[in-house]
């Protein structure tokens, strides 16, 4: 049915085959039915087209996804790429993604494996032209997000400036010179946490902090630190505190309310006894002193929990500590254990430092004012904030193991990048960690470096930076396999990343490759002319000196790579003068003329000649002359017979592709064609005459003048026709017209070798 649908079309399948095709995707009774499914799933979905994937296939494919059978999951994941061609932008950015990233992180090895090579594949189904200019960041924030971002800005701008500090305080206590702001941030903060989604697991770390652990990215956490640090520090000092009007002080009741429910119950605090008690000063209700008293009562038995917890959720990961992912976490949970323990102390010797310093400079004896310690430095607030960040991102499935380096360069990266989804670009550049190659795939390196160009291209030149450390680390990689896929692909990379970024980032590359194994340096040789003719002609010139080094090879039966060596040098002779030509190019050249191996030499034959036309047109044509000079000399002249055969290949090759001008061919190459009419080996002999027979006396300059040289030609003919070799006589003999048989053609290169 599968293999049907491309060829009845769209209308037939959305009709008959389309509603059968869902329900065996829903097949509970074989689960080999719905493999099959999984796996030409991409088809179904190009055939159909994007409404009808949307629609009906995209449900299906979301439950294939999520099957108990882990074969079916991984079909899934080998045709993620088809599926996302046939979707749109939008649900490929907020649903396919989401859900490949829980194929990237499934339980089974095998379908991490396969989702893995897909990734790359899937990741270039971005590259949306229309799309480049959309923000795609600020589609994961949700609306209460912003909202709550909108009101704290707000309430900072609100804040009256009407009690001031004495100017005898000093500068380092932590009030601000300028102002002591009135405070009524309780009900802002209480308000934030009641709207917080009840998805959000919240573990009280301290009497003033909620730890929310949810699925906000990283980079969300880091930009709102500003905006929590004032409402969770000054939620501790308001239920203490008395309002100035009923009104007031009802909804801090009520929401006092909705905030108790999260968090420890604070211990029961008599603010009228504890005034009483302390009858030897006179102080107001809102007395500072006695604040830090009750978060430091608190917060040691808060903090204890909290490590318990941390500490079981570190025993639960550690028989899967050899999964990178699980390693990711148990890094993160250890560090939140040491900032927890750490930090137990210095806030209650902070606190105490603190409360002195305020008694001591008097801050007390000003009325119905409280202190704004925004500028304070409360260790257990930024703790927990961290680690508020960290169990973030340890909770997040979409974020799992992607984030594991919370560098200023990976920060920086995933704030410009804005065309991928952030976590399937993290998923990406993950590949290259060695400790994927033992808990997923050992070719994983590979599949990167292969799909890397695509993703590149996705990206855009501006995003390079995304991928340049990655590309160095595949480039120096320890299997050869990886650096010959790089190598393969580099000058398609050149092109993606324009001049200026491949003289930068890929020469060094490029230039390292030509120095490895021989295996890699094929993948550079074979598109040699591709990449140099993307380079400035002054940084081309410096693989002038190095053309010379692909002749040696690490075993000297590798014929093939001088043979691609002389395919590209074919290529390259318009990058380059003719006197850089013919200094660097022609000795390698007459070097393959001469190679051991057939094959070879007949590439090079073409070599030769396009290098004899292109100096031949050079002003002045002496390069052309000199070359013409040293092949009479090197091979029409040469005392092994193998030479002077190639001779007679090269002056063929010459006429037929028209590479010089007839009476020139005439005066400076055909006396010495002709003289070997003489040689004293008959495969040399067979060859001349068929280069007369089949090639020269085909030309009209032979055919039309009455010249000397056609009187030349002629003669030497009637010679050959004597000889007595009688396959000389043969391709002597016979009008040019009825030898155009390959099978004589080759019989006598096939005799010469």
């Amino acid at each position: 049915m599968c293999k049907m649908a491309p060829m009845v079309g769209k209308d037939i399948t959305e009709r008959l085959i389309l509603p059968r095709f869902c329900e065996m995707c829903c097949d509970c009774r074989m689960f080999h039915v719905r493999k099959v499914c999984a796996a030409n799933f991409g088809d179904i979905c190009s055939v159909v087209g994007q409404q009808a994937t949307e629609e009906m296939l995209l449900p299906r494919f979301f439950q294939l996804c999520s099957d108990n059978v882990w074969g079916v999951r991984k079909a899934c994941a080998e045709c993620f790429m088809a599926v996302s061609c046939a979707t749109c932008q939008e649900i490929r950015r907020t649903k396919l993604s989401a859900l490949f990233i829980n194929l990237i992180s499934d339980p089974s090895r095998w379908v991490r494996q396969a989702a893995f090579q897909s990734l790359g594949p899937f990741i270039s189904t971005f590259a949306n032209p229309s799309s480049s200019g959309q923000y795609f960041k600020e589609e994961s924030k949700g609306s209460e997000d912003i909202s709550v971002e909108d009101k704290n800005r707000n309430r900072d701008q609100e804040v009256p400036e009407d009690v001031q500090v004495r100017p005898d305080v000093p500068s380092d206590l932590s009030v601000s010179n300028s102002s002591v702001k009135l405070e009524n941030t309780m009900e802002d903060h209480a308000a934030e946490t009641s709207r917080k989604s009840p998805g959000d697991i919240r573990v009280p770390m301290d009497s003033s902090l909620l730890c929310t652990l949810s699925s906000e990215s990283h980079q969300e956490a880091a930009s709102s630190e500003n905006d929590k640090k004032p409402g969770t520090y000054k939620s501790t000092l308001r239920p203490e505190l008395g309002t100035s009007s009923q009104d007031s002080a009802s909804l801090d009741q009520e929401l006092y309310n909705s905030f108790h429910f999260w968090r420890t119950p604070l211990p029961e605090i008599d603010i009228d006894t504890e005034l009483e008690q302390d009858s030897g000063e006179k102080l107001s209700p809102e007395r500072p002193e006695e604040i830090p008293e009750v978060s430091g009562a608190t917060s040691p038995n808060i903090t204890m929990a909290t490590r318990k917890e941390l500490e079981e959720m570190i025993e639960n990961l550690e028989p899967h500590i050899d999964d990178p992912d699980v390693k990711a976490q148990v890094e993160v949970l250890s560090a939140a254990l040491r900032a927890s323990s750490l930090d137990a102390h210095d806030e209650t010797v902070s606190v105490e430092k603190r409360s002195d310093l305020q008694d001591e400079l008097g801050i007390h004896e000003l009325p119905n004012c409280k202190i704004n310690q925004d500028d304070s430095v409360p260790l257990i607030s930024d703790a927990v904030e961290n680690m508020d960040s960290t169990l973030r991102y340890i909770h997040n499935d979409s974020d799992l193991s992607t984030n594991s380096s919370f560098s200023p360069d990976e920060e920086r990266r995933t704030k410009v990048q804005d065309v991928v989804p952030q976590a399937l670009l993290d998923q990406y550049l993950s590949m290259t960690d060695p400790s994927r190659a033992q808990t997923v795939d050992t070719e994983i390196a590979k599949h990167c470096a292969y799909s890397l160009p695509g993703v590149a291209l996705t990206l855009g030149r501006q995003n390079w930076h995304c991928l340049r450390e990655t590309y160095e680390t595949l480039a120096s990689d320890m299997q050869w396999k990886v650096r010959r896929t790089l190598a393969f692909s580099i000058h398609e990379l050149a092109v993606i990343l324009g001049d200026q970024l491949t003289a930068a980032d890929l020469v060094p590359i490029f230039n390292g490759f030509l120095k490895d194994l021989d295996e890699v340096r094929i993948g550079v040789l074979k598109h040699l002319h591709d990449f140099l003719k993307l380079l400035h002609i002054d940084k081309r010139r410096e693989y002038l000196y190095q053309l010379q080094e692909f002749l040696v090879t690490d075993n000297s039966r590798n014929w093939r790579f001088r043979a691609e060596l002389a395919e590209q040098l074919i290529l390259l002779l318009e990058l380059y003068s003719p006197r850089d030509v013919y200094d660097y190019l022609r000795p390698i050249a007459l070097n393959l003329c001469a190679d051991k191996v057939s094959s070879v030499r007949w590439i090079s034959y073409k070599l030769v000649s396009e290098m004899v036309k292109k100096l031949h047109m050079a002003t002045p044509p002496t390069f052309g002359m000199d070359l013409i000079n040293e092949l009479v000399e090197n091979f029409g002249r040469c005392p092994k017979w193998s030479g002077r055969q190639t001779f007679v290949f090269v002056c063929q090759t010459v006429i037929e592709d028209d590479c010089l001008p007839m009476d020139q061919f005439a005066v400076h190459l055909m006396p010495h064609l002709l003289t070997l009419a003489n040689d004293r080996v008959p495969n040399v002999r067979v060859l001349l005459a068929k280069t007369l027979r089949q090639t020269l006396l085909e030309k009209e300059y032979f055919l039309a003048s009455a010249s000397c040289h056609q009187e030349a030609v002629e003669q030497t003919i009637m010679a050959l026709q004597m000889d007595r070799d009688s396959d000389v006589k043969y391709f002597a003999s016979i009008h040019p017209a009825s030898t155009k048989i390959s099978e004589d053609a080759m019989s006598t290169a096939s005799s010469t070798y």
